[in-house]
């Protein structure tokens, strides 16, 4: 699942195996995704807000990995409903934060900080945390597994 506004001919080369269910509310980015979906049969483009993932469920299996990169506050909440819907006990969502647009008041540490504590709470398990400078100012990227698989005591 990947809810995000930027999915391109660029950005989707090294996604050539499997599925990608490609969301986007925009009818502009919208149209663009409708475009790149008609040349790479993965994609299935669903035009749709991320916030009511209960509209598009039929077209949903369950997934492995949800990327997100969508620059809202509540972020991490899209995450987490959609998550509920689609991604399988042990999978991971790979979340792009924008600190800016989660709050312009706070510093960026905080902001990233508060993120995932909203991600602990929806039963994501933190596994990397990334900040992308030099390269993108107040930008991190963080990598969480839903559900972690309990280790059995034979193991």
């Amino acid at each position: 699942l990947f809810p995000c506004p930027d999915i391109t001919e660029r950005n989707v080369v090294a996604l050539k195996e499997g599925l990608v269910y490609a969301v986007e509310f925009s009818p502009r980015s919208g149209r663009d995704l409708l475009n790149v979906a008609k040349k790479r049969p993965n994609i299935i483009p669903i035009v749709e807000d991320a916030r009511h993932p209960h509209k598009y469920r039929m077209l949903v299996g369950m997934v492995d990995t949800i990327f997100s990169d969508v620059a809202q506050p509540d972020q991490a909440r899209i995450v987490a409903l959609n998550a509920r819907y689609f991604l399988k006990n042990g999978g991971h969502a790979v979340i792009s934060i924008k600190a800016n647009c989660v709050d312009s008041t706070a510093e960026p540490e905080a902001v990233f900080a508060g993120e995932v504590n909203k991600l602990k709470e929806e039963k994501f398990k933190p596994r990397e945390q990334v900040t992308l400078e030099p390269y993108e100012r107040d930008h991190a990227v963080v990598v969480a597994e839903y559900r972690p698989k309990k280790k059995s005591a034979a193991s």
